[in-house]
């Protein structure tokens, strides 16, 4: 099975969990920037979660199917459609052959997740699909998808699922009566609080730019992509210039360069930083910053290392949980 790219959108990648093992050289990890969307859109088709997904970014994409399958589409509410039925998010949805699926205009967040049973068939570059556009490497050729793209797909495990009407009269698409529940998903509305701890150089920051960070908005500019958000807001200062070495750097956290307004180092972050770190995004907040789109503001809220881990530890036991009842559910399908 495959899709025809007939509009390739602002920004369409293929992404995975990323590449690991190779900060050594210099090789970000990359990968889906709302790691969650990603895995539970995998999950919805009877993936492991490992497999490529579509990383669809604002609006403008569309494309068409040559056979039918199993698809899930999460993350961003980007009001997907496909021959013009609103397609349901957070369940798996059967489409069939010659069917459009197009995303209209954003509701909410920034990023929505294509997953199709089997997984986009690409090949692997270090261990990973994931796009690295600042490298050109993985997905397709290194590269953003374009219009005329074909991507093709793996053989997936999901069965059609059982009709009551003959398949020449089949509607567009056939779906579940159930769906992941809104509950379990970071909010994406709003002006979300982003939770962070201190960062290496935090005590080297003027009480009155501490004070700034956590009690004033800041703002995603237009300049804000997949390796780093770039904020507006308040100038943070040093208690005093000095030159910091270059040293690891990680998905969350937050540099301050000269100008004083911070970045938020996401997804195709660089593996080294030279600029001050005043603080780290929780993990679990990480999917959240992925939904923010320039214009959105955010405020952040600082809190402990123990009080991260205990909600990050809560998050990954509820996503195993989530994960087998909606094995089961998919097994439910054919019962």
């Amino acid at each position: 099975m495959s899709i025809i790219v007939e509009k390739p959108g602002l920004l369409t990648t293929i992404q995975d969990t990323g590449r690991t093992g190779y900060g050594k050289d210099g090789v970000s990890i990359t990968g889906a920037m709302d790691r969650p969307a990603h895995m539970i859109a995998n999950w919805l088709v009877g993936n492991t979660g490992q497999e490529p997904t579509l990383e669809i970014t604002l609006s403008g994409f569309a494309v068409e199917f040559t056979a039918d399958c199993w698809i899930a589409v999460t993350g961003g509410q980007l009001t997907p459609v496909v021959n013009g039925q609103l397609l349901p998010m957070w369940r798996p949805v059967y489409v069939r052959k010659g069917s459009r699926l197009s995303f209209k205009k954003v509701e909410s967040g920034c990023r929505a997740y294509l997953a199709v049973a089997g997984g986009w068939q690409v090949p692997s570059v270090m261990g990973s699909a994931s796009t690295y556009l600042r490298a050109g490497i993985g997905g397709q050729n290194g590269r953003a998808l374009r219009e005329g793209d074909i991507l093709s797909t793996s053989s997936g495990q999901l069965m059609p699922p059982k009709l009551s009407i003959e398949p020449d009269r089949m509607i567009s698409l056939h779906t579940v009566s159930w769906q992941v529940s809104s509950l379990l998903l970071p909010s994406q509305t709003g002006k979300p609080v982003i939770r962070i701890i201190p960062g290496r150089e935090w005590g080297d920051f003027s009480t009155a730019s501490q004070q700034s960070l956590l009690e004033e908005n800041y703002r995603v500019t237009p300049q804000s992509d997949r390796m780093g958000y770039r904020l507006s807001g308040s100038v943070l200062e040093l208690k005093s210039a000095r030159d910091y070495l270059s040293e690891a750097v990680a998905h969350g956290t937050i540099q301050v360069p000269a100008d004083g307004q911070p970045i938020i180092l996401m997804a195709d972050r660089q593996t080294l930083g030279g600029y001050a770190k005043i603080a780290q995004v929780i993990s679990l907040d990480l999917p959240v910053m992925a939904q923010l789109a320039p214009g959105d503001y955010v405020r952040f809220e600082m809190v402990s290392i123990g009080e991260a881990q205990q909600w990050y530890g809560t998050w990954v036991r509820e996503l195993r949980v989530l994960r087998r009842m909606i094995e089961q559910k998919l097994k439910d399908l054919h019962s």
